[in-house]
């Protein structure tokens, strides 16, 4: 029987500590989760601004339903583009800088649409090795030729750009590294782009709402503006509710609306998640404190981690990796922390890179100085 090899093939992976498994939340997400039945001091969630369960959103959240319903009924090119979509992707268009913009239901098929509508056979995508999985899949399924450079290199990216004389060139990168937590040099990056006439498709999933002037993200951080960049954001994470979306040129919108089959072949997004979304937009743009609390709360554990036997990697952002190695010792740890009432999740391949299992250590504005306070001296407790 097939399910004998697929026990098997799982079997297997637990033997190198490498099976998944979920748990269950029974309360709102915030920093203190209950796990069935156990209060938990979660350091896990991408809930950056600690917005996703805020009174402000769901009032929005419910004023929506009442107006517009729970669902869209249909694609956004039938019948399913609603006011809330439209006045949302206007604003989040002027928001990050960019002419338009196109929702999506998630990042993930954001990123399928975006890539599969704009290359394809006779083209090139140039991808930096620790991206985001679904830029990875994307590219794949784009059927252009694929060329990926180690992380951060600039020298190597130049040379393959070099070397592609022909077709459409697209560089995709994460713009914060989801399990690194550090920067990609966007600036280099475009100006590799400018010199070699491509396109930079930049997914800010964990810069948006964090980032830049008002939470404008990655792109404002660093300052840059060029038609020639594509750009792409979730709703889920700093913004706390669902969905993404993409922010480009008008040509670049029209396109995708007419080719990026993510967005074409699926029923849109309910209309009151744009309500929300309306909400968590003037929320961000008005979150500098919030911001300012969670950069204070990074520093603080990065000098509190200090001396430790496993390394903290280099990340100014809300996400921490704390560098482990072993896939069962970083499970040990994990569960360590776990039995003093803390949930830091394990990160093993291949989701990351074999030898460089982690514990991923994200933290929110909702954090207080305490609970990093106690996230640190656990972490002592258990290196000695």
């Amino acid at each position: 029987m097939p399910f004998t090899e697929l026990q098997t093939e799982l079997n297997e992976r637990a033997a190198q500590g490498l099976l998944r498994s979920r748990c269950t939340l029974v309360t709102a997400q915030s920093p203190h989760i209950v796990v069935e039945g156990k209060p938990y001091l979660a350091f896990c969630s991408n809930d950056y601004l600690g917005l996703a369960s805020r009174p402000e959103l769901a009032a929005a959240l419910q004023q929506g339903t009442q107006q517009w319903g729970v669902g869209a009924g249909a694609a956004h090119l039938v019948s399913g583009h609603f006011g809330p979509h439209h006045q949302l992707e206007q604003q989040l268009a002027a928001f990050v800088g960019k002419p338009a913009a196109l929702l999506f239901s998630t990042g993930y098929m954001a990123n399928l649409g975006v890539v599969q509508a704009l290359v394809g056979k006779g083209d090139t995508v140039f991808a930096d090795k620790l991206n985001h999985a679904s830029l990875n899949d994307a590219m794949l399924l784009s059927r252009a030729a694929t060329r990926r450079y180690r992380h951060g290199d600039m020298a190597q990216l130049a040379q393959l750009l070099a070397q592609a004389q022909s077709g459409r060139k697209l560089v995709i990168t994460d713009a914060v590294f989801s399990m690194d937590g550090d920067m990609a040099p966007l600036r280099e990056l475009l100006a590799l782009c400018e010199q070699h006439d491509a396109w930079l498709y930049v997914d800010d999933a964990h810069g948006f709402g964090v980032l830049g002037e008002q939470g404008r993200g990655s792109l404002a951080h660093f300052g840059l503006v060029s038609a020639r960049i594509i750009y792409m954001a979730t709703l889920g994470k700093a913004a706390g509710v669902s969905g993404a979306f993409v922010a480009a040129e008008q040509v670049v919108v029209d396109t995708l609306v007419n080719h990026a089959h993510g967005y074409v072949y699926t029923t849109a997004t309910p209309p009151a998640l744009s309500v929300a979304l309306l909400q968590s937009l003037r929320m961000i743009a008005q979150g500098d404190g919030l911001r300012a609390h969670l950069h204070r709360l990074v520093a603080r554990l990065r000098r509190g981690l200090s001396g430790l036997p496993w390394q903290l990697m280099s990340s100014e952002t809300a996400i921490q990796p704390l560098l482990i190695g072993d896939n069962q010792q970083a499970l040990k740890l994990s569960e360590a922390l776990r039995q003093r009432g803390i949930w830091v999740a394990a990160i093993r391949p291949p989701t990351v890179p074999q030898g460089t299992a982690r514990l991923r250590i994200t933290l929110s504005a909702a954090h207080t100085d305490a609970d990093v306070d106690q996230l640190i001296g656990a972490l002592h407790e258990l290196a000695c």
